[in-house]
Order: structure tokens, then sequence, then C-alpha cells
């Protein structure tokens, strides 16, 4: 380009909050088709299309894909990241191993001739597949097998991938009879669903799927990459980048440039920068939030994380936080150690290029100890009651410790370590929580001001 690409240039002020309000979609929801994720939102989307496809292409990278039926947006991803997970998921529970395995079989099992397929006709075609991968197998009379496939039965529907014309996949589920559904078939989505940078067979392993940064990236590349950070990630801790992305993120400039584009507010602070959204929308984990047991859990927890820090902090004890390229290769290297060789086609075969980008300066963090965590849930279990965390949490104070622990390190608020968690900065921001959260039971009397211990 001959002049510096200004994002939204083109947006009349007037149109800006609906060109935002399009930008956020795009960047939030894996797949718009006429009914993903409600009616109305493709042709929101649609309207702003061009404009949308030059924002993303010069300020990420990324590529837009728009048609008619469906919008699509393929990233052009620098990392692993693992709260992705959540993109393959069904009431909540994300995927395991075994369900993204039967994802990608059944994918593979369509043939572009195929306009409709039976239940029983793609369980033909699909068991083999399975059965021939040790470790994995489909046995229909197992009901977790049985319970996987239709979990990603019902994900394909979702997505619009596949169309119940006739039956019920609920009906062969419950194992009503000869009970078998009948699917149309949409190519289209079911192309787009995997759109990887590479061929995986022209990959020797799976850094081979990622952006590839030069030793010496330009200042355009570097500011790319602040960006995608920037809306990937809840919060961007200067601790966790390399120096040239951290300078990049510290000065106005590559912030504002999301910020115009999304409707967020920037939030710096001498730790780090993220991009706020007062609506809670931006997001696949809203928190905090209200109805979910595990995310009132999470909020509880912090505030007495906070209290523990204010009170104790000479107290605590202060482990390095592991720099992210470092923990990144590592997992890099343990995907890459079950990857199957005989796929790869050695003629076309591409490894990325090793790297020796300076790694973050050397960063801290306060350690709570996991028998502390332990201490903290056994009291909001006293303090609020069993009850108070629904029944499926009530008798499993440890397990909703860790469904709590787990969610706050996707959202960058904690990272555990060996013995319990290091609190990251921005946890603190957290630290007034307690007016969000369920009040008590309303006995009825009003409190004269002195309460019962215990309550």
């Amino acid at each position: 380009m001959s002049r510096r690409h200004r994002p939204a240039h083109r947006i009349d002020p007037a149109d800006l909050g609906s060109y935002q309000q399009a930008m956020r979609r795009v960047l939030t929801c894996d797949l718009i088709t006429r009914s993903r994720p409600r009616p109305g939102v493709l042709s929101h989307v649609l309207r702003w299309a061009d404009e949308l496809s030059d924002d993303l292409r010069e300020l990420f990278g990324h590529t837009l894909i728009a048609t008619t039926e469906h919008v699509r947006l393929v990233r052009e991803p620098d990392v692993l990241d693992p709260t992705q997970r959540q993109v393959f998921a069904r009431a909540g529970r994300p995927f395991d191993r075994r369900r993204l395995a039967y994802l990608c079989l059944l994918l593979a099992s369509f043939q572009r001739s195929q306009v409709e397929v039976s239940l029983a006709d793609l369980i033909r075609h699909f068991a083999p597949s399975a059965n021939a991968i040790e470790g994995l197998g489909y046995d229909p009379t197992d009901g977790t097998h049985k319970a996987a496939l239709v979990d990603v039965c019902s994900w394909l529907v979702d997505h619009g991938a596949l169309h119940v014309s006739d039956g019920s996949l609920e009906a062969w589920a419950g194992g009503h009879g000869q009970a078998d559904a009948l699917f149309d078939i949409d190519h289209e989505i079911c192309e787009v669903l995997f759109r990887p940078s590479r061929p995986v067979q022209h990959v020797t392993g799976v850094a081979g799927l990622l952006a590839h940064h030069p030793d010496e990236p330009t200042r355009e590349q570097t500011a790319r990459r602040a960006r995608r950070l920037l809306v990937e990630h809840p919060v961007v801790h200067y601790a966790d980048v390399t120096p040239d992305v951290a300078d990049a993120l510290r000065v106005p400039g590559v912030a504002e440039e999301v910020a115009h584009l999304t409707g967020l507010a920037v939030e710096r602070r001498s730790e780090g920068v993220l991009l706020a959204d007062s609506g809670g929308l931006f997001t696949d984990r809203p928190f905090p939030g209200r109805g979910s047991a595990v995310n009132r859990t999470a909020g509880l927890l912090l505030a007495k994380i906070a209290d523990r820090m204010e009170t104790a902090r000479a107290a605590l004890t202060h482990l390095p936080l592991t720099a992210a390229p470092t923990a990144h290769a590592d997992l890099i290297a343990r995907v890459d150690s079950a990857l199957p060789r005989e796929g790869v086609v050695e003629a076309l075969a591409w490894t990325a290029p090793a790297t020796t980008a300076a790694t973050p300066e050397p960063a801290t963090a306060p350690l709570i100890e996991q028998g502390r965590l332990e201490a903290m849930v056994d009291d909001l279990f006293a303090e609020f009651g069993a009850a108070s965390f629904t029944a499926a949490w009530q008798r499993d104070p440890r397990g909703l410790l860790d469904a709590a622990l787990e969610l706050l390190t996707d959202l960058s608020l904690l990272r555990p370590v060996p013995g319990g968690v290091l609190v990251l900065p921005a946890a603190l921001r957290y630290r007034n929580i307690q007016g969000a959260l369920p009040q008590r039971p309303d006995t009825g009397m009003l409190p004269l001001g002195l309460e019962p211990e215990g309550t």
C-alpha cells in the first residue's frame, strides 16, 4: 500500500457503531449462518463484508470468507491456544480427544457426490476408520462411544454442516427400536469448518500450521501480532510477549486501532494492556457472570485471594513466571510427539524454521498454595451453604475448585504451578467483586447490625 492503512477509514461516523458490532461478531463467532448465532446477524455482517475483509487482512493478516449463506474468519494463528477448545463443545462441555477424533473422521467420510446420508450409512463408513486407529475405535454397544457420536453429530447440525430432513438423532440415541435419521449435507460449510494455513499432510509438526515470524520482523509484522494478541486474549501481559511486541503495545497506536475497529476501550497498566468490553459480549467465557456455579465460585475465589494479598502480602512467596515462548515450545513438543509420520508427503513437507526471537524479561508472581485454595473453598461452602453451589457441585467442593481454577487460568488471571497457582496482575481487577455475588437467603428478618458467628 502506498499509504498507511487506517481502520474503518471508509465508514461514515454515523454508521461506525453498526460496523463495530459486525466486527465483534466476526471475531467472536466461529461460523455465521442464516440461523447462527441468530437470525439477522448474517445479513448485518454481509452489509460490511468488503470493509471487514480489508481491515482484517491489512491489520491482522486474517482472511474473511463471506458468501450469501455463511461468513467464516480464517485466522492467522501465532501460537497454540488451549482456550480455543470452547469452539468444539456441546452444552458448555469441551470435546475430549474421542469427540475431536470422531469429528475429523466424520467430516472426512462425507463424499462430495453425496447430497444426503442416513445415520446408519454414516456409521457404516465411519466405524472402520475409527476402529483402524489404535486406542480409538467405535463400538455401537458402548454407551460412551455412542454419546460421543451424538455430540459430534449435534455439533455438525448446530453449525449447519448437517440438516436433519427425516427421523431424529435423539430417538436413535435413546435406542428406540430401529430409529434412524436422514441428513442433508452442506458441503460448503463442511469445507470452511477446517481451513488450515497448509495441508496437514505437508507439515512435519504442528508449528507448520502457525504464522511464521522471522527473526527480525518488520514493524508492521510486529504490529499485526500485537493486534492479534489483543483480540484473542483477555489481557496481554508485557512479561508474556517479546520486547518488540511489548514496545508496540506500550505506546499509543496499535491498541487504539483495534479499539476503533471493535468499539472496545483500551486499559493500560504498568504490567500490560487489555480491551475492556462493558457489554460483556466480546468473549467466549463471560466473567463475571450469573447463573453458573463455576463462574460465581471463581469470582468468590478472586475476592478471597485479593484479601489474602492485601493482608499478608509480605508473607507471600513469589515465584518466577515461565516465559511464554518456553512454555509454548514445550507444548509444541508434546503435540508433535503424538503426530503420525506415515501420512506426511515427504516431497511436499515443510518444517517451520527455528526462531531465535528475544524472550521476555523474567517476572515473578505471588503464589497461593493448593492447601490454602482448598481452605478458601471450604470457607465458601460454610459461609453460603453447600446448596448454593447447585446440585452438580454441592458434594464435590474439590471438583468445583478445579473447574473454577481452570476458568481463571483461561482468563489469564491465574497460572497453575506445582503446589498451587500464581496470581497474575489482572486478577486484582476483581478485588471488589463481592458486590456482584449472590446474597444470602432472605429469612424475612432484618439484621440488627450483628450477625451470628459463621453466617
